[in-house]
């Protein structure tokens, strides 16, 4: 009998959590059998990344494990934001979840809140690939066929130009200094679309580039 947790995964739709999913797979702890984002409730697109909803389903499917989709509100407070995920967490141990596991990679405040909100729930915090240095950690991805683009830039940090590539070795190679090879600060988001956990892979196109917020986003489809 396996003695792997039974967890969810939290899903951004990006690169980081998609890699989060294949490391654990790869072990014998965890056992994912769902993924849950948050959803921008009137935008109806993955909240920060602002991928459609219609492709975050498909990337569910390619992928093999169910989507649960918790709406947030936009704009969103800390208090509806935790209401939000105390619902999730609620519908987690209805299903027997007994962890929840995450992308992060080495943000120390980021984990430590995760730990602080799933503490006395009955519901574990797991970190698949933490403290991987972020450098090694991106050629990994790549090198293991993991294909994303980037959906979303903060020019303060990073040239709204990136927006839309490629996440691959070329756009490594011309990263400037200073900027987490995984984006790990926030200077980009990702979508991604192929790799090691897909079944195949989720068509996408790339369309509009828009300025809304701070940011430059990219519009997939």
């Amino acid at each position: 009998m396996s003695m792997r947790a039974r967890a969810w995964m939290s899903w951004s739709s990006g690169k980081d959590s998609t890699f989060a999913l294949h490391t654990a797979r790869q072990g014998e702890t965890i056992d994912v059998v769902g993924l849950f984002c948050t959803v921008n409730a009137e935008a109806d697109r993955v909240a920060m990344h602002a991928v459609r909803v219609e492709l975050l389903e498909a990337q569910a499917i390619a992928v093999g494990v169910p989507l649960w989709k918790i709406p947030i509100p936009s704009p969103c407070s800390n208090e509806e934001y935790e209401a939000a995920m105390r619902t999730a967490i609620e519908r987690a141990k209805a299903e027997g979840i007994s962890g929840i596991a995450f992308g992060d990679l080495f943000l120390e405040d980021i984990r430590r809140y995760r730990e602080e909100f799933l503490r006395g729930t009955g519901i574990s915090p797991m970190f698949p690939i933490w403290s991987a240095p972020t450098a090694q950690l991106a050629r990994e991805m790549i090198g293991a066929g993991l294909r994303a683009r980037l959906t979303c830039v903060d020019p303060k940090q990073l040239p709204g130009s990136f927006v839309g590539r490629e996440f691959d070795a070329k756009f490594l190679a011309e990263l400037p200094a200073g900027v987490d090879p995984c984006g790990e600060r926030g200077e980009f988001h990702t979508f991604a679309y192929d790799g090691p956990v897909f079944r195949q892979a989720v068509p996408v196109r790339l369309g509009e580039i828009i300025e809304r917020d701070g940011f430059v986003f990219a519009d997939l489809s």
